[in-house]
């Protein structure tokens, strides 16, 4: 898998990252996430789970690796596999997040299982948190979820914070949720420190489904940002495992695509993804080899102009999106 420039940064990504919301604790909302750990949640036992996938990530050809405070023990797993493995930082990107805290206590089912606080004294916090895990490897920092409610954007005293991080080597980024991602990126991408742009890489939402931030994200691109998509397969909705009957029709266009193509569904998502000029690099939120593996085959399809008529017609608008992903459950 070959890397490329992300962006301006100066950083090399491949195509394909991991990120590892699934795999550094025991629930997340992707659909049948419970049974893709077989009810194994023992700390070491998910621990050398998520190694085996770092692993099959790596044979692949893997080498961007995205985790976040809030994901459990994600920085925690990540650290140690890299570690363990003797690997080179040189030949190796590496990514977290600050904002939200773990709050579930590796429980299934909790009142909360994260909590977020953009504030100086969390970022100050976490920021020795992650370091303390992933160091010397970290190198992209970002802020987890920046929105228009939480404020962070117009918090001067936490974004001079990072950009004395950036002004140390670390790249800052944010990263996006919800209906209203494209004006929350057009608002960062207007911040400076000292005279300098400070956010120098976006995580968005992009997917067959949600398609909305596409035309930020090409400017965002464009002025020199790095690229990364998150949830191309909208939590597992654009796999076989949706069973929502409004989407019966959806899912049958999308299973005889697959088979034309001699694909799987969730490949073809994937590939509809790299297919957009703007992206750098798209998350596999793999939980298993056998996830991960299907994913990267996306790097074979072609994506043609009858695909990439297919994907229009599966746009959701925002509202609808977002409201349907915000009833998904923990498991």
């Amino acid at each position: 898998m070959q890397q490329r420039a992300f962006g301006h940064t100066g950083l090399q990504v491949t195509p394909i990252g991991l990120g590892l919301a699934a795999l550094g604790r025991p629930g997340y909302i992707n659909l049948g996430h419970s049974g893709d750990l077989h009810g194994e949640y023992d700390e070491s036992v998910m621990e050398a789970h998520s190694h085996t996938v770092l692993d099959a990530a790596w044979n692949l050809g893997i080498r961007y690796f995205d985790a976040a405070r809030s994901y459990g023990k994600a920085e925690d797993f990540l650290g140690s596999w890299l570690q363990s493995r003797a690997i080179d930082p040189t030949t190796v990107s590496v990514g977290s997040k600050w904002g939200y805290i773990y709050t579930a206590d590796w429980k299934i089912s909790a009142e909360k299982h994260e909590i977020k606080e953009h504030s100086l004294d969390n970022l100050n916090r976490q920021i020795e948190e992650s370091l303390s895990h992933l160091s010397p490897f970290l190198q992209l920092y970002q802020i987890h979820s920046a929105t228009r409610e939480s404020g962070v954007l117009e918090n001067q005293p936490v974004l001079e914070r990072l950009g004395e991080l950036r002004d140390q080597g670390l790249i800052i980024g944010l990263s996006l949720s919800g209906p209203n991602q494209a004006d929350v990126l057009r608002q960062a991408m207007s911040v400076s420190i000292n005279n300098r742009p400070l956010f120098g890489e976006v995580q968005a939402t992009w997917n067959l489904l949600s398609q909305e931030v596409g035309a930020a994200l090409n400017e965002a691109h464009l002025a020199g940002m790095g690229v990364i998509v998150k949830e191309a397969l909208a939590n597992g909705r654009l796999t076989p495992r949706n069973s929502e009957s409004e989407f019966r029709p959806q899912l049958e266009r999308l299973t005889k695509a697959a088979a034309a193509h001699d694909t799987t569904i969730d490949a073809l998502a994937i590939a509809g993804v790299l297919a957009q000029p703007w992206v750098d690099c798209v998350l596999s939120g793999a939980t298993t080899v056998e996830q991960l593996t299907s994913n990267v085959a996306a790097l074979k399809l072609d994506w043609s102009d009858e695909l990439e008529e297919l994907g229009r017609s599966l746009t959701e608008s925002p509202e609808a999106y977002w409201a349907t992903r915000s009833r998904l459950a923990w498991n």
